[in-house]
């Protein structure tokens, strides 16, 4: 785990309408809605759906190949457990 907090990312998938499924090293499953950020600073670089397919974990994080990432803080936190 990351922190005592918030555990790690182990698996992202990009599924429909610019939601990702992201697996954390407790293995627990959860969806984050990235919507509601795609206008806002580097995320508009996500947009496309290219881009925003182009997701994958680098370390215990979400990260893209545009080099937009975010934290297992606030992936965790922004995210709805399935």
């Amino acid at each position: 785990m990351t922190s005592d907090l918030y555990p790690g990312v182990t698996r992202v998938e990009p599924v429909a309408d610019y939601l990702l499924s992201v697996t954390f090293d407790t293995g627990e499953r959860r969806v984050l809605d990235m919507k509601p950020y795609l206008d806002f600073g580097v995320f508009k670089r996500l947009r496309t759906e290219a881009e925003f397919r182009a997701v994958r974990v680098s370390f215990d994080t979400v990260a893209w190949e545009c080099g937009v990432d975010l934290d297992p803080e606030f992936a965790y936190a922004k995210s709805v457990a399935v």
